[in-house]
């Protein structure tokens, strides 16, 4: 038994990186997972797939009550489903500014919306959102996706005071660059992959990568009935990299 047994919870983005290895923990602390993806082929035994496009309302809403449906409630809501992008100001069109953060945030919002419902009736309601440290420190070539980071990190902050008194807390976490498929795909269409590896390495005090397992036992300590006076916060889980000035390493 833990403080999550037979609470539901539903992880956008949950068949790859950072949501399966958030699903994988909340299934292991005793919750019963919903993951809503593009595609929940493969999945690991324990969670509940639901196809979602988060981009698309009819497809959201459809998915929120499909889980409901299923397990007869909402607990949880993690919004963890995300797209990157690269460059300066200049470098996306509109219609990439306008795929990224329809993804980024409004996509959060769709969710959140038809989640509300069923968050409303639960005794242990929590959202936590996946930001970035992009949405507080300023990156080279992130333009756009700082943007849409900046945009989470401020209507996290929103919706914990619009909900509070509804007993629904919300949090978000702001990883570091983080050791997924995405940073991976990043990597590989640099000129020089392993310089690049090491620069992003370099960027973090600590000296490495942050782990998809370390921003997942942020999000589930967010998400914990035994976090219930915690709401309107971003947790940094970035190697030190907001708020740490160190000397460079040297051999």
């Amino acid at each position: 038994m833990s403080e999550f047994t037979d609470l539901v919870a539903i992880v956008t983005g949950g068949a790859s990186g950072l949501g399966a290895a958030t699903a994988a923990l909340l299934v292991e602390r005793g919750a019963r997972v919903a993951v809503l993806d593009r595609a929940v082929d493969g999945l690991p035994d324990g969670l509940f797939g639901v196809v979602c496009d988060i981009t698309s309302t009819e497809q959201v809403n459809a998915a929120v009550a499909a889980v409901a449906e299923h397990f007869g409630a909402l607990d949880i809501v993690i919004n963890n489903a995300g797209i990157g992008a690269a460059g300066d100001i200049a470098a996306n069109d509109d219609d990439e500014w306008h795929r990224v953060l329809d993804v980024n945030i409004v996509g959060l919002a769709r969710v959140s919306r038809a989640a509300l419902p069923h968050l409303r009736k639960s005794a242990h309601a929590a959202i936590v959102n996946t930001c970035s440290v992009a949405a507080v420190v300023g990156l080279p070539n992130r333009a756009l996706y700082s943007a849409s980071k900046g945009a989470v990190a401020a209507v996290t902050l929103a919706m914990a005071a619009d909900h509070v008194h509804e007993g629904i807390r919300v949090n978000a976490v702001t990883p570091g660059t983080a050791d997924t498929p995405w940073v991976g795909r990043l990597l590989d269409a640099a000129d020089d992959p392993d310089a690049a590896a090491a620069a992003l390495k370099a960027r973090q005090p600590m000296g490495r990568l942050v782990s998809a397992p370390e921003v997942a036992h942020a999000i589930v300590y967010l998400a914990s009935p035994l976090s219930s006076s915690t709401t309107g916060t971003l947790l940094s889980v970035d190697g030190g990299m907001k708020g740490l000035r160190v000397p460079e390493r040297t051999a």
